[in-house]
């Protein structure tokens, strides 16, 4: 009867083991960073900048660029995924992206599909 105890207890702790390992093999996936744009990103910081679709922070909807100054790019960074950019109006806005940085990928996406939908009618 011990050794049923026994086994009973190790299975359940390899068991807790595996949940765990896949629950945080899963969360490194599925969360990005952000960090700094750097000298050495700069070629690909200016072709995606060519490329933004959207002319306003994603969080505030302030024109980026105006009343707020110069706007902060960033590179939101995924394992196993491309990098993105990201401009902000402020740096305040970057605290706000971080508490819920899918809202505001999900509207950077809007913009780049409402921005394709627009420009498929002729060739730049």
């Amino acid at each position: 009867m011990q050794s049923l105890r026994t086994i009973s207890i190790v299975a359940a702790l390899f068991g807790a083991i595996a949940l765990t390992s896949a629950v945080f093999a899963n969360e490194g996936n599925s969360k990005g960073q952000l960090v700094p744009v750097t000298e050495k990103d700069a070629a690909w910081v200016a072709k995606a900048k060519a490329e933004y679709p959207t002319t306003a922070c994603v969080v505030s909807e302030d024109k980026l660029g105006g009343d707020m100054g110069k706007p902060v790019d960033f590179i939101y960074r995924v394992e196993g995924k491309p990098d993105r950019l990201v401009i902000f109006c402020c740096k305040d806005c970057v605290k706000d992206f971080n508490e819920d940085p899918e809202k505001y990928l999900k509207i950077l996406d809007g913009a780049a599909k409402k921005d394709g939908d627009t420009h498929s009618g002729h060739k730049h």
